[in-house]
């Protein structure tokens, strides 16, 4: 089991690796306690198109980022606390096979991996994780996550209007409440919405706005509503940045290797 890695020189090792190959664009990851439990290449749904990401199974994190050179350096590290995630299994559709949702408080999006064998593995390896992390915290699982959003190329027109169509001037923005693809016009109202926006207003659709003002009218009045005629073009909140970082993308595609775990569920690597 994974409680049996934690003190070991192979441990140790892999988790240095995993730092040197992210370098100064990462965060330190070796802490008491932490096992890497596996990794891997999956292919995630960024705003525009799908690209691969390396991604590591920590026994409490998940750790992602852009593919520079294949096994040697990666950058745009994220780190996601297990504790806050919740999966869901998608069915296959058309190209886009062997997937399901990675939920988050602050983002939630999907990913896809090569097989079903390995969709299997993966899931099953996040799954355990997440359980015994809960188990040994006494916390209980997040209910609210944030919205997958909608690919940008899967909207021509906005999704609440049906009317304006995008072009290089009505930029496409996407709803944080609902993940829908909207114009300016449409989502020029913010709420507070719980992990997201650094704890300012973020960016929704009117039909997400009013759904929540008529919540509001029975409740105490607070600042969770924003009457914002417009939000900034440049704000942090606007679908225009790309807080992950997935549209800066360099790397060549390399050829695919199967995932390595060591030491869940039904292997113990100690490779």
């Amino acid at each position: 089991m994974v409680d049996r890695l934690v003190n070991s020189e192979a441990n140790a090792r892999r988790i240095a690796m995993v730092e040197s190959c992210f370098g100064s664009a990462g965060q330190p990851l070796a802490v008491p306690g932490r096992v890497l439990v596996g990794e891997g290449v999956l292919t995630k749904m960024c705003r525009k198109k799908p690209k691969p990401r390396q991604f590591f199974l920590f026994n409490d994190i998940l750790v992602y980022g852009n593919i520079v050179i294949n096994k040697k350096k990666y950058n745009k590290q994220h780190v996601i606390p297990l504790e806050e995630v919740k999966l869901e299994s998608l069915a296959d559709d058309g190209q886009y096979r062997n997937g399901w949702l990675i939920k988050t408080v602050m983002k939630s999006f999907p990913v896809y991996a090569a097989t079903g064998t390995e969709k299997q593995e993966w899931m099953a390896h996040i799954t355990k994780c997440i359980e015994d992390l809960l188990r040994k915290s006494g916390k209980k699982p997040v209910e609210v996550h944030a919205a997958v959003w909608v690919p940008d190329n899967d909207a021509n027109v906005c999704m609440h209007c049906n009317k304006t169509q995008f072009t290089v001037l009505n930029r496409r923005h996407h709803c944080r409440q609902c993940g829908a693809v909207v114009c300016g016009p449409c989502s020029n109202k913010k709420l507070l919405l719980p992990g997201q926006g650094g704890g300012k207003p973020v960016r929704v659709c009117l039909q997400c706005y009013d759904a929540a003002s008529k919540v509001k009218i029975a409740t105490t009045p607070g600042d969770s509503l924003n009457n914002s005629k417009d939000a900034p073009r440049n704000s942090a909140d606007s679908s225009g940045d790309d807080s992950s970082g997935d549209e800066d993308d360099s790397n060549k595609e390399a050829n695919h290797d199967e995932p390595k775990f060591y030491g869940t569920v039904n292997s113990l690597d100690e490779k």
